[in-house]
């Protein structure tokens, strides 16, 4: 790596504010049937995963969390998932509980419309 990279993440992490969320995000408990791919922060959330079922990995939610909203507007500090009902479902980012419910009905939704085929 290059200095003016290394200049360019200690911007970003002084920015964002990264070490301060570290004690703020909540750890979230998912189905042993789910499993998540961890992907760069791009664009201006704070954390960035994936969630497919791993019987069916095309049943796949994109979930991100925006502090400051960046990408949306909450008012607060939320979770985002998509597809979710064929739009976008957002929930503070303290509810880890109703955020894992809304990731396993969306992985629900697709596993159904997959098993119709």
């Amino acid at each position: 790596m290059n200095f003016d990279y290394q200049k360019a993440i200690y911007k970003a992490t002084e920015l964002g504010e990264w070490y301060k969320w570290i004690d703020k995000i909540p750890f979230i408990q998912l189905p042993n049937y789910l499993q998540i791919k961890i992907i760069p922060p791009f664009s201006g959330a704070i954390v960035r995963f994936g969630v497919c079922d791993i019987n069916n990995p095309e049943s796949y939610v994109s979930v991100y969390l925006d502090c400051y909203d960046l990408l949306g507007w909450f008012d607060e500090p939320y979770w985002e998932i998509y597809p979710y009902e064929n739009d976008v479902y957002r929930i503070e980012m303290n509810d880890a509980d109703g955020l894992v419910k809304a990731i396993k009905y969306s992985i629900d939704l697709q596993n159904e419309k997959y098993n119709e085929v």
